[in-house]
Formats: structure tokens, sequence, C-alpha cells
């Protein structure tokens, strides 16, 4: 969360990625430190996952990634 702030209070747009287990924690997180951070969720677990799962976790977020990114 405070990479992304302070990369955006930079003027870097940014997005964090995390997995979908800590969405509530993201946003208690956001609400208490004052952040309006754009975020994208994936499938949990990925810390075990292979290569290949891991590239499908990826081709699967990279349309939600450029839309927060873009705000489109």
């Amino acid at each position: 969360m405070h990479d992304i702030d302070d990369l955006e209070r930079r003027g870097v747009p940014g997005v964090f990625v995390a997995s979908d287990t800590f969405t509530d924690a993201a946003a208690i997180q956001a609400e208490g430190l004052g952040l309006d951070v754009a975020g994208v969720f994936v499938a949990h677990p990925i810390q075990d996952r292979t290569d290949d799962e891991m590239a499908t976790l990826a081709d699967d977020a990279i349309e939600a990634l450029l839309a927060a990114l873009t705000g489109s």
C-alpha cells in the first residue's frame, strides 16, 4: 500500500496486485492509512503455483490491471 501510494504521489501510476484472500485486509489498511489506491485481486493461493499457472493468472488479470491504470 505504501509503495503504490508513494508512486502515485510522485506521478507514477500504480496498481497493487494481491490474492483475493486479502480483499478485506487491503480495504481496511487503505482506509486506515487514508489511501485511495487501485488494486487488482487474483485467485488465492499463489505461492505454490507453477510458472504456467502464474502466467494464466497474469493473463486473466491484465485487462483489470490496464483498466485500473488507465481509469477506463
